[in-house]
């Protein structure tokens, strides 16, 4: 459908004459005329009657008018969505059940009046690459390259420390346990088959397991996060790690526990990434907000990759 046909059909029922609503959009009355005969003809309606004092609107005029008006504020909606200055924060989390879709909805309810879109993207150099473009406001990573190396304009900060956990299925060893430190997992399998090799997350897991000789085992099937949980539910000999944020569900007669891991906890270092000339409004209200989040973090021994910034 024309939409600017329809723009030209809200005018003229706004006005209630052709010749004020071409006054209107600064057209002629012949191309008000033609734009809503066109449209009738593609809705195969009548649209208005002529009258002494100008255009009526038809019975199938009066029931599109809404229609038409909702058409009109979608059209808005779209462009809006796009358009620098105007357009929603668009920020990237990698997934929606990990602690940075979490950190998303503080802000928000936080700043109830910031619209905000969501993306996900699959790794660190597309999230650098978006940002860098402007295409996303900002993105959340784990950092494996040095300061220097991000690109030019483009800035990053640390906002969470994310306590890694342990998910075992009642039959493991450590099920009962309350708190295990990273020591004690040596020996144990951690199945962990959604690590791409290459991505960020790998290169964390990767550097855990040097770190407290530990034995994360990535192949196998990776069929997503349901398969995954009913295989360590079952598994007397498989765990895997999890974050403290990660929203996970499985049904109450796998009796999965989440089991804390100190001495040292080894957290997930999550940055904000951003361009510095990047003007969009919330932006900074969202680096201000991550910004009091951390501070207000409890301390406690910690372990992060040497690479972690």
């Amino acid at each position: 459908m024309d939409l600017l046909a329809v723009r030209t059909f809200v005018a003229v029922a706004d006005a209630g004459q052709f010749q004020s609503a071409a006054a209107a959009l600064a057209v002629t009355q012949q191309a008000v005329s033609k734009r809503v005969a066109a449209l009738e003809k593609d809705l195969g309606v009548r649209l208005f009657t002529r009258t002494a004092r100008g255009a009526r609107l038809t019975v199938d005029g009066q029931a599109f008018l809404p229609h038409a008006r909702d058409l009109l504020r979608a059209e808005e909606r779209a462009a809006a969505s796009v358009r620098p200055g105007r357009r929603a924060l668009r920020v990237d989390v990698i997934g929606r059940r990990l602690a940075p879709a979490g950190l998303l909805s503080g802000f928000r309810r936080a700043h109830p009046g910031t619209e905000l879109d969501v993306v996900t993207l699959f790794d660190a150099d597309a999230a650098l690459s978006a940002v860098r473009a402007g295409t996303i406001d900002a993105s959340f990573r784990a950092l494996t390259l040095p300061a220097r190396q991000l690109p030019d304009g483009v800035e990053a900060a640390r906002v969470y420390d994310e306590p890694v956990q342990l998910l075992t299925g009642p039959g493991h060893a450590f099920a009962a346990a309350r708190a295990i430190t990273p020591a004690q997992l040596a020996g144990h399998t951690i199945w962990m088959p959604g690590l791409v090799a290459g991505t960020e997350w790998a290169a964390y897991y990767e550097a855990l397991a040097a770190a407290f000789g530990l034995t994360v085992e990535a192949t196998g099937p990776e069929f997503g996060t349901e398969p995954l949980l009913d295989t360590i539910a079952d598994s007397p000999a498989l765990s895997t790690f999890v974050g403290e944020q990660t929203r996970l569900n499985w049904p109450a007669d796998d009796d999965l526990r989440r089991i804390a891991v100190r001495g040292p906890t080894p957290v997930y270092p999550h940055s904000l990434i951003w361009r510095r000339d990047n003007p969009h409004p919330a932006l900074a209200a969202l680096r201000d907000h991550l910004a009091a989040a951390r501070s207000a973090q409890s301390g406690g021994e910690t372990w992060t990759p040497a690479w972690a910034w």
